[in-house]
């Protein structure tokens, strides 16, 4: 038998542990799926927005190969940090370690101002209404919705889904998952300007199409275009089919297509009042402002709290980048979101790339002093940054699965645990297993039904594991 941990239980290490499922070289697989959460699912469950719901339903896939006979879910474990196991104990356990951790922390911006009181992630902004239990119930509920203008810095799918929730409706959101304390500070939320900031143009923006369109699809809001910002793009100023005109990859020419037809049906001006109104959008005061081609050069301050933005005017510089321009614009916000990109976080115990933010790897296997380590495999934004999409994990982990499968034979010589999870409980750690999972989510059903809603997410840790632990179910 191959024994195998897979570390994390979000796309990257369900795609990883049906890789191992799948295949037919070595017949005889267990796989244990780690989490240092006591619920499965990773980014899918606490990353894609509540209103998301075609996304979020990826979780019935990944549902059923961790409820394979060969699989056994294992939350509640931590690994790499100070109240976890180290790899090295790890690895006396299994045959083998695949660590598809992810990449959990976020890009800072490097301006001054950027620690203020009001300036926070997008990615604890995106936890907060997720109800992952690190962020609990506090961060955005009491004064940082009281802004009446945020700002967004990035243009990515990320910067859209927090513009989005932003300046949604509460009451639309009762249908979703949110949990009670984001449902109800967003209901109270005086934010009715969202400005969504990109330092390019918006040929060279990472949204989908689809997320894109979706703001001009919000009831109660509009979304506000500035034509000249628009204009100095190339991309978009020139016409698709000219004879010398570049093809433009089929994700842009959407764009910008929604964008042109948002910005014909405002008419020409500033962006203000009136300009580039998203065609079929009521006006309730809500205003998603997309600009482009402004750098953040400082966070603002007034009375300890941010006020505002300090970008500098940036141009094309017919390379692909920008130049500054020498002029600045200020935005006044009360509320500072920052969404440009996340980054790797290095495991205690196993080697890390720091400017990468990646672990070394070849092909899956992990590199300790540029040599292969048996045993130690990466998958996921850990072993390649990160890039792509949901889907593009599953390729991924074939890669790193196929590499340790043509390693499976000398990995099998190895001596494995033959009940790791005993092994686990002895040295002290508490797993929760997939019947504790199936009552936290009982658990969830049964608050939505009290608040008169499906159901809602428990958001904190002492919650989770009490649920985990209720013998009702």
């Amino acid at each position: 038998m191959l024994s195998v941990a897979v570390v994390g239980s979000g796309p990257s290490g369900v795609y990883t542990a049906q890789a191992l499922l799948q295949q037919s070289l070595v017949p005889d697989v267990r796989v244990h799926v780690l989490d240092r959460l006591p619920t499965p699912y990773g980014l899918v469950r606490y990353g894609v927005a509540p209103d998301h719901e075609k996304i979020k339903s990826l979780q019935n896939s990944l549902r059923t190969v961790l409820e394979d006979e060969r699989v056994t879910f294992v939350g509640n474990i931590g690994v790499g940090g100070a109240d976890g196991v180290s790899p090295a104990r790890l690895a006396e356990l299994y045959h083998a370690v695949v660590y598809c951790v992810g990449a959990s922390a976020d890009r800072a911006l490097a301006v001054p101002g950027e620690e203020l009181p009001g300036s926070y992630s997008a990615t604890r902004f995106v936890s907060w209404y997720s109800a992952h239990p690190d962020i609990g119930a506090d961060p955005f509920a009491r004064d940082a919705l009281d802004a009446r203008s945020a700002v967004v810095i990035g243009v990515g799918n990320v910067a859209v889904d927090v513009a989005r929730i932003l300046a949604r409706g509460a009451g639309e959101l009762r249908r979703t998952d949110v949990p009670r304390a984001a449902l109800r500070a967003l209901e109270e939320s005086r934010v009715r300007e969202v400005h969504i900031v990109g330092r390019r143009g918006p040929s060279q923006a990472r949204f989908t199409t689809k997320e894109l369109r979706e703001l001009g699809a919000l009831p109660g809001a509009r979304v506000v275009l500035d034509p000249s910002e628009l204009a100095l793009d190339p991309a978009y100023a020139a016409a698709d089919g000219l004879p010398g005109a570049l093809p433009l990859p089929a994700v842009v020419r959407r764009n910008l297509e929604v964008l042109r037809g948002w910005s014909a049906a405002g008419g020409a001006g500033a962006a203000g009042a009136g300009a580039g109104r998203a065609p079929g959008s009521a006006d309730a005061g809500r205003r998603i402002r997309l600009r482009f081609f402004l750098r953040p050069v400082e966070l603002l301050e007034r009375g300890g709290r941010v006020a505002g933005v300090r970008f500098a005017r940036t141009a094309p510089d017919g390379a692909g980048g920008v130049r500054d321009t020498g002029r600045y614009e200020d935005v006044e916000a009360q509320l500072v979101l920052r969404a440009v990109g996340y980054r790797g976080v290095e495991l205690p115990g196993l080697p890390f790339d720091p400017v990468r933010g990646t672990v070394p790897h070849v092909a899956g296997r992990v590199l300790r002093d540029g040599v292969p380590s048996p045993g130690e495999y990466v998958a996921g934004w850990i072993k390649r940054g990160p890039t792509g999409v949901i889907g593009s994990n599953r390729s991924c982990a074939k890669e790193t699965v196929a590499s340790l499968l043509a390693d499976a034979a000398a990995l099998t010589r190895r001596t494995a645990a033959d009940d790791p999870l005993g092994v686990l409980r002895g040295w002290g750690l508490r797993p929760v297993e997939w019947a504790g999972w199936l009552s936290i989510e009982r658990a969830e059903a049964e608050l939505g039904r009290s608040l008169g809603r499906g159901p809602v997410k428990i958001s904190d840790w002492a919650g989770l594991l009490a649920a985990a632990r209720d013998e009702k179910g």
